[in-house]
């Protein structure tokens, strides 16, 4: 039998997670060395702050048009999303920034999948700009992942 949550429960759970990569990307922008990457994380923080602001904008009720019932239960596989691996302190770059990108992977797939269940509206527009930043946040981690692990050398 599946695991039935309320909108209130997967909200909360939501804004944990933005919680946690804010967090996150604090933690690790101010272990980096390298400029640019530090750089980033501190964006990538900030951005992450907006969408926890957003969803309790959604939790208080603040939004107009297309949302669900707060009580409705949503039969959606949430376990799927939380469970992230640990950071080991002595984890290679490469491997923080592709641990990153998987965690922007998996927070834009449960953005999309939480659009999908609501009707057209400002509540499903919001989340399908969530999952749409948090592809953007994949693709300039994945872009750093690629600086750090295949660097180009004086030939090209």
């Amino acid at each position: 039998m599946a695991t039935q949550f309320t909108l209130n429960d997967i909200l909360g759970k939501a804004i944990q997670k933005e919680i946690g990569s804010r967090l996150l990307y604090i933690d690790l922008s101010q272990k980096m060395k390298d400029q640019v990457a530090k750089d980033a994380f501190q964006e990538l923080a900030q951005q992450e702050q907006g969408h926890q602001n957003l969803l309790e904008q959604y939790l208080r009720g603040e939004l107009k048009g297309g949302k669900l019932s707060r009580g409705q239960i949503v039969d959606y596989k949430i376990a799927e999303y939380i469970d992230q691996p640990e950071i080991s302190p002595d984890m290679k770059l490469k491997d923080v920034f592709l641990l990153a990108a998987n965690r922007e992977k998996v927070s834009h797939e449960f953005y999309l999948g939480l659009a999908s269940i609501h009707p057209a509206g400002e509540a499903k527009r919001l989340l399908e700009e969530l999952a749409l930043q948090e592809l953007k946040h994949k693709q300039k981690v994945e872009f750093l992942y690629s600086e750090v692990a295949f660097p180009q050398t004086d030939g090209g």
